[in-house]
Formats: structure tokens, C-alpha cells, sequence
């Protein structure tokens, strides 16, 4: 019972996220829920998780649709939170800066009636990968928390970024909406943003730069930058000229002396030996000299990466940057472990959705549609958020609770090694064997545990189990 009480003490700090009592007890149930559901089969799989009567599916329903839930300043929330609580060790810093990762998502939605739902070009080396889909694009912020040998993604935010057009004046890119995503955070110190290729642009640099964070990205070989004007002795009018000679990056892996070789610092990479050149360069799309690192990996070949902060040794942001799939794990939990995306919330009043779709344009559209069409994608936005943080308390526990998890565990694994905590998998099945013992055995005046036991069907199975411990 020690993992709930953990648990609990995590959870109630969200409190301020709701417009009511009622609302977040509801929420806290979901949270329970995601825990503990050996299926991944949408609200249907939290009734049969906690036994709950069956009216209360339509409840259910209506707290992910919700107003009560404000799930933007839910989001920040948690973030701070995190920050807050973990102990110094468990957050790596470089310069006293956290380290933030993002990325994109595409998840497959088959549904002709579900807002935001698009056709989506799959960019994979997997070629068991269809190359098209129809599904929601999302972007996602993690931050990397953990030490020694294990490592974890620790789930912060996610929305939804395609698929409406609300006017046809509407402006912002995947960019600008990635920049908005991380200021909604409101994170209160400043940060290192790890990225991949395709946020190599001036909106994301001078969106971070704007409030003291830099960027860490891989730009593609083909970029070119410039090197600093030379000063002139020659009178013009106008002003200095501030680039010099153009300068071509992959061109400098030619001059292979000026490489330095030095051991792989990228997580899990050991008796790796890699070269590397640090260049600062002038880049035209951000106005500013930047740090550029060419790489010769002896397995991956040649890469080039980028950085805005000039103080940042090189090894560092390799480091950093290798840190980065860590994102790409924590969406695999999320999508088989925990259900995060596993959303099925159509609008009946929506125009069905016409094959080989794009975006849908809605400013022609009456304001009573388009408010039904907010109301679902908060739905779908309220299902991502607590998918986040199941997961993300899941991290937490198997960080801070590492012997009551594996005590907890009760069964056996192949893969259990020394130094490395357990899963999101692992400790889930942990609060699983241990919920029975927190609903028959914590005191009557804890507000959850009655909230729960009130909406349990003794007439089934799954209730009478929970109950019966």
C-alpha cells in the first residue's frame, strides 16, 4: 500500500487544475484506472479495471468532455510538480538547465466522424510501416529524468497540432504551434530543448532564445552557413557587413586532420570511438553565430549538429542530443503499456470525413458546430494529458520506490538486471496487485478510496475481486 500512498500524495498536488471537488475526484479515478487495466480497450477498459456499475460509463464519458478540466494549466502543473518533487539526482542538468525533449506523433484514428483527423505521409526505415495513414499528428514534450545506466522520458504534455483550420486566416505552423507548446509549460527555470532535424529553423530558435532556453538539434548535410565578416578598412555607407565567405558544412569533412577523436558520449554507446569538429558559424536563418559539431560515427556515418548556446562543450551536445530517442521509448510505452492515445470519442454531428482527407476547414461552419468540435478535440487533449501522467507517475515510482516496486511485483522477469529501474510495465503490475489491499485496508475517511468503493458492482467479478482481498 506504500506505492498508493506515494501515489496519492503525487496526485492530490493537481488539484488546482480543476474547477471542482467532484471533477477531480473523477480524475483521480481515471488515473487509477490507466494504472491498473490489463487491456487498453478505451473508458470501457477503466469500468472493467475498478468493477465500476455500468452507469457510471456515461459519467466517465462526460468528466473527458468536461470544462471542469483545464487541461492546459493541468499540464503546467504537472510539469512544476516534477520539478519540484524529484530529488536533485534523478533530474540531469548541464549548466544548471534541465533537459527538455520533443517530437512529433502520428496516430492512427480510423474514424469518419472524429475531428482533426487527417491523411498523414509516414517518414520510417520500417517497412512494415504503411507509408500513408489517417490519424491525429501531435508534437510532445518530455523531460529526461533518471541516472547511472537507466534513463527515462518522462512524459509532460501532448496536442494535437493538425487537422482543424479554424479561419482561413490562420497562420501558425508545426513550428510556431511546437514554440506556443512549450511556453504554455510556463517551465520556471531555464532549459535545453533537444529536437530533431525538421525543428532546425529560425521560429524555434528565436522562440527559445526570446526566453533564455537554447536549442540543441541535427541539421541536414546539406545546410550552409557563413563565416563572420572580415573587418574593412574601406568607408561605405549603410551598415557593417556581417557575413563573410559561405560556407558549404559538408565540405568540412574533407579536412579530416582537423577532426579530434575522443570515446562516444551518447547513452549506451560504450567502446565507441568517434571524431568530431566544433565549428562556430554564422547561421543566415537565425542571424546568430551558432555552434555546429560535425561527427564521423564509425556505425552511422556522418552527422552534423547545432546548438545556440556557445558555452556548451562539445561533448555535451552529443550527449544531450543521443539522449533524445528516449522520447521515441516513451511513446512505445504509451501506446502499448499504458493507452494514452487509445481515445475513441466521435462527434455525431460531425460531416463525415471524406476519404483521402486534409485538413478540416471549419470558418464557414456555425459556431454551434464549431463549439461541438472544441468540445471533442478538449476530450481527446483530456484523454492524452491523463494517459501522461499515469505514465509519468509510473517514472516516479519506479525512481523513488525502486524496492517496494520490485516487492511489490510478484512475478519474474528474465531482464532484471542490477542499476536498471523497472518499467512502466513492471510497476504497473506492482499497483495492480496491491490496489485490493488499498480499498479494503485505508482508513474510511480518505475521500478516493470511498469515491471508489461507492461506484463498485459487487455483482461482478472484477469488483468483488478488488473487494474481496
Amino acid at each position: 500500500m506504500a506505492l498508493w500512498i506515494q501515489w496519492w500524495r503525487m496526485v492530490r498536488q493537481l488539484r488546482p487544475a480543476f474547477a471542482r471537488e467532484t471533477t477531480f475526484l473523477w480524475f483521480a479515478l481515471c488515473l487509477v484506472g490507466l494504472t491498473v487495466r490489463p487491456d487498453l480497450r478505451g473508458v470501457t477498459s477503466l469500468i472493467r479495471a475498478l468493477g465500476l456499475k455500468e452507469v457510471f460509463y456515461d459519467r466517465l464519458l462526460d468528466f473527458f468532455h468536461s470544462k471542469a478540466v483545464l487541461v492546459d494549466p493541468l499540464a503546467a502543473l504537472w510539469c512544476r510538480l516534477i520539478l519540484t518533487v524529484l530529488p536533485a539526482p534523478l533530474v540531469p542538468k548541464v549548466n544548471n538547465r534541465p533537459l527538455f525533449i520533443g517530437d512529433g506523433i502520428k496516430l492512427a484514428k480510423t474514424g469518419r466522424k472524429m475531428p482533426a483527423v487527417k491523411k498523414l505521409h509516414q517518414e520510417s526505415a520500417n517497412n512494415t510501416k504503411p507509408e500513408f495513414i489517417y490519424g491525429h499528428s501531435c508534437q510532445a514534450i518530455a523531460l529526461l529524468v533518471g541516472c547511472a545506466q537507466s534513463f527515462f522520458a518522462l512524459p509532460i504534455t501532448c496536442r494535437i497540432h493538425e487537422g482543424i483550420v479554424f479561419s482561413n486566416r490562420q497562420t501558425k505552423s508545426l513550428l510556431d504551434k511546437m514554440v506556443d507548446l512549450v511556453h504554455s509549460l510556463t517551465i520556471p527555470m531555464p532549459f535545453y530543448l533537444a529536437l530533431d532535424a525538421y525543428y532546425a529553423s529560425k521560429v524555434i530558435v528565436h522562440g527559445l532564445l526570446h526566453s533564455g532556453n537554447h536549442l540543441i538539434t541535427r541539421v541536414r548535410k546539406n545546410a550552409v552557413a557563413y563565416w563572420p565578416a572580415l573587418p574593412s578598412s574601406e568607408k561605405r555607407r549603410g551598415p557593417k557587413r556581417k557575413y563573410g565567405a559561405k560556407v558549404k558544412l559538408k565540405s568540412l569533412f574533407q579536412d579530416v586532420s582537423s577532426f579530434i577523436e575522443a570515446p562516444s558520449p551518447a547513452y549506451g554507446e560504450t567502446h565507441v570511438i568517434l571524431r568530431y569538429r566544433p565549428v562556430d558559424l554564422l547561421w543566415r536563418p537565425v542571424g546568430i553565430v551558432v555552434r555546429f559539431i560535425l561527427v564521423i560515427h564509425p556505425q552511422h556515418g556522418s552527422h552534423i549538429f547545432m546548438t545556440t548556446d556557445l558555452s556548451l562543450f562539445p561533448m555535451d551536445i552529443l550527449r544531450i542530443y543521443g539522449f533524445r530517442f528516449k522520447i521515441e521509448v516513451a511513446f512505445k510505452q504509451a501506446l502499448y503499456a499504458i493507452g494514452t492515445y487509445a481515445y475513441h470519442f466521435w462527434m455525431a454531428s460531425m460531416t463525415p470525413r471524406p476519404n483521402k482527407s486534409g485538413d478540416q476547414y471549419l470558418h464557414r461552419k456555425t459556431e454551434t458546430y464549431r463549439d461541438h468540435v472544441c468540445r471533442k478535440m478538449r476530450a481527446y487533449h483530456c484523454h492524452m494529458q491523463l494517459g501522461i501522467i499515469t505514465q509519468g507517475l509510473l517514472q516516479y515510482l519506479s525512481l523513488t520506490c525502486t524496492k517496494a516496486v520490485w516487492d511489490s511485483f510478484g512475478s519474474w522477469l528474465r531482464t532484471i538486471r542490477d542499476g536498471i529501474y523497472p518499467s512502466e510495465q513492471v510497476t504497473a503490475l506492482a499497483m495492480r496487485n496491491t490496489l485490493p489491499e488499498l480499498l479494503v485496508n485505508s482508513p474510511d475517511n480518505q475521500i478516493l478510496v470511498n469515491f471508489i468503493r461507492q461506484k463498485i458492482d459487487l455483482d461482478r467479478q472484477e469488483g468483488l475481486r478488488l473487494m474481496a482481498a
